[in-house]
């Protein structure tokens, strides 16, 4: 994992920075002017179907919100889940929860409001849809400009995760700190490693990044203390997933 984190990772950021345009592009987008930063919430917030991500009163040992054909693609190893509830099909706002199991049971840990993609949601992403994709994904690899902020996921730092100076200046830090969702990628690699398994059309590079204030072209954003927390909580030998959709279809 130590080589992993070294100049060999960032090395390969190097080579790749050509593609970064590219994939950056599938992530954070740009034209769109910045809506104010979303406030954390604690894990204190009422569970009660007060918030946004509608819990209400919920078995203990399923992740809230998610039925049963999502539940069963939870890894039975996965100790963390990171929850992210769209507010609706065609909605970009979402609200992004880490649960943490225990026993047998998940606890909310902390959660965050934050946004999906610009168009909402779909189960068959393609390139340039604006939407997320729908399921349940592994988290494995982070990286961004900033320094390793004590990540537990291998991190590669690189100023090739810079945002394109073209784009709106909101969007200039999106990719400060990155945690790829493997969809469509090669785990074991760094974020902007622009290997696609299943295709240029299925899209890629979805990652959780930092929040500008609105939806993003697919990727999942949140505030920096909570991309910080995430990075630094997340941790290889729990096996932490994505479980990530609308609403209604987490349900489903």
């Amino acid at each position: 994992m130590g080589a992993r984190k070294g100049a060999a990772r960032v090395g390969l950021a190097v080579v790749v920075c050509g593609a970064l345009v590219m994939s950056v592009a599938a992530c954070g987008g740009s034209g769109v002017t910045n809506d104010g930063a979303r406030a954390d919430t604690n894990a204190t917030k009422s569970g009660g179907g007060t918030d946004r991500a509608g819990a209400g009163t919920v078995d203990p040992t399923r992740v809230p919100g998610v039925g049963d054909r999502l539940q069963k693609q939870i890894p039975a190893e996965s100790r963390q889940v990171v929850a992210v509830y769209g507010e609706g099909r065609n909605d970009a706002d979402a609200t992004v929860v880490l649960y943490t199991k225990s026993g047998s049971n998940w606890k909310k840990t902390r959660s965050w409001e934050g946004h999906n993609g610009k168009k909402g949601w779909t189960t068959d992403h393609r390139e340039g849809d604006k939407r997320s994709p729908v399921g349940v994904f592994t988290l494995s690899d982070a990286g961004g400009v900033l320094a390793d902020p004590g990540a537990k996921l291998p991190y590669s730092r690189s100023v090739s995760f810079q945002a394109p100076h073209y784009w709106a200046k909101s969007h200039w830090h999106d990719f400060d700190y990155v945690i790829a969702i493997d969809y469509n990628r090669v785990k074991g690699t760094s974020p902007i490693d622009p290997t696609r398994p299943e295709g240029q059309s299925k899209g890629g590079s979805i990652w959780l990044h930092m929040d500008h204030g609105s939806g993003t072209s697919a990727c999942v954003s949140l505030s920096k203390s909570g991309m910080e927390y995430l990075l630094r909580t997340l941790d290889p030998a729990l096996h932490p997933v994505i479980v990530m959709g609308d609403k209604a279809e987490l349900k489903a």
